[in-house]
């Protein structure tokens, strides 16, 4: 038996995070904020801004802000990967990263460093595991209640968590998901549809 990649896309992006991880420490934090996060009052005129709107997502406070993020993404995130593709969950990922970078940004004075969008992302996405046309999943009910529910009753508090990243996050993941179910909508449509079949079938998320 040989060890399998079996989700590139998941481990990969674990395994970077872990990666600056161990340079942020060995530079006192330097390489974490000055590449690895976001900072209020984005210069749009430097070309790190645009490199932070996506590399925030891998920059972390402490190995236990990383380990809290990743056993949940390393979890779900390979099953995600496998129902909807490499591709198509790349893009997910960095389309969560650039929304929340960009809104935390526009409405807030604060930075921004961590997956956590990307784990609620996945979380509210993996409710729509075995989602049925013309149906609302009663776990994606239960989800958004329990999860963005208890992260909107924080967001009164003060502390140094992002909760409007966490709710960013779920939004997203249901956006992907009520797509992907509109994308399941129209391949039944098409299957008839003869040569207007495979142009129309195409991955909304794929490049």
């Amino acid at each position: 038996m040989k060890l399998d990649y079996n989700a590139p896309v998941v481990l990969t992006f674990a395994l970077l995070s872990a990666g600056v991880m161990v340079l942020s420490n060995s530079t006192a934090g330097m390489v974490g904020q000055g590449y690895f996060s976001t900072q209020p009052g984005l210069a749009w005129t430097s070309l790190t801004t645009y490199f932070r709107l996506f590399s925030h997502i891998f920059g972390h406070a402490n190995w236990e802000h990383l380990f809290g993020n990743f056993s949940i993404i390393l979890l779900i995130g390979p099953l995600l990967e496998e129902k909807y593709g490499s591709q198509t969950m790349l893009i997910m990922i960095l389309f969560t990263a650039l929304i929340t970078a960009l809104l935390n940004n526009f409405f807030f004075t604060t930075g921004l460093m961590g997956a956590s969008g990307i784990v609620f992302m996945m979380i509210l996405l993996s409710s729509f595991a075995n989602l049925k046309q013309g149906h609302i999943p009663l776990t994606f009910v239960i989800i958004v209640v329990l999860y963005l529910g208890r992260e909107i009753y924080s967001a009164m508090k003060i502390d140094n968590v992002s909760q409007f990243a966490h709710i960013l996050g779920g939004i997203c993941g249901s956006i992907f998901g009520f797509a992907q179910k509109d994308l399941k909508a129209i391949r039944g449509t098409n299957t008839s549809g003869g040569a207007d079949t495979a142009l129309n079938t195409k991955d909304p998320f794929a490049m």
